[in-house]
């Protein structure tokens, strides 16, 4: 094998380790809380969904979201679980998921813990958005009027998606 051809395929070898790699770990988690990394890969045991989404509540940690459709992608998502389905919240800032939601419909699939629902998004707009903001800003201790964090928009203009069984 010549010098030029290993390198061809050591060169390869690295390259598909790291999409590999990428697709196993993405989304992650970085210092500063959730990550806008997508991956690909959602995991979990398909699941029919619950008659009452409260009791997820008590699972910790975010949720991972995978939209249906091409690029189907995987992010991290901060949630609560109400009697009719979740809530996410999302900045403002033209988010690339939040936009195939309004662009291509919400279906998609919420890992909660070990189980995977099947699930539809659909946008709450205006001032329906304060009250679901108000429960998702208590389940982690927040105010609506206060930024996520540092050098964020305040929770109450964010986006909210209301995620119900399909």
């Amino acid at each position: 094998m010549s010098k030029r051809m290993t390198v061809g395929v050591a060169t390869l070898v690295v390259l598909l380790a790291g999409v590999l790699s990428w697709m196993f770990t993405a989304p992650y988690l970085g210092n500063q809380g959730l990550s806008r990394t997508p991956g690909i890969i959602i995991g979990g045991t398909n699941t029919p969904a619950p008659s009452d989404f409260t009791p997820l509540n008590d699972i910790p940690g975010p949720l991972l979201m995978k939209q249906s459709g091409f690029p189907s992608l995987v992010v991290y998502l901060s949630f609560v679980g109400t009697p009719d389905g979740v809530i996410t919240a999302t900045r403002p800032d033209g988010g690339y998921w939040a936009q195939r939601v309004r662009d291509r419909g919400g279906d998609g699939w919420l890992r909660i813990g070990d189980e995977t629902y099947a699930m539809t998004a659909t946008e709450v707009v205006g001032d329906a958005r304060i009250p679901m903001l108000e429960q998702w800003a208590a389940k982690s201790g927040r105010s609506i009027d206060d930024p996520v964090y540092e050098g964020a928009e305040l929770l109450r203009d964010w986006e909210v998606f209301f995620w119900t069984s399909r």
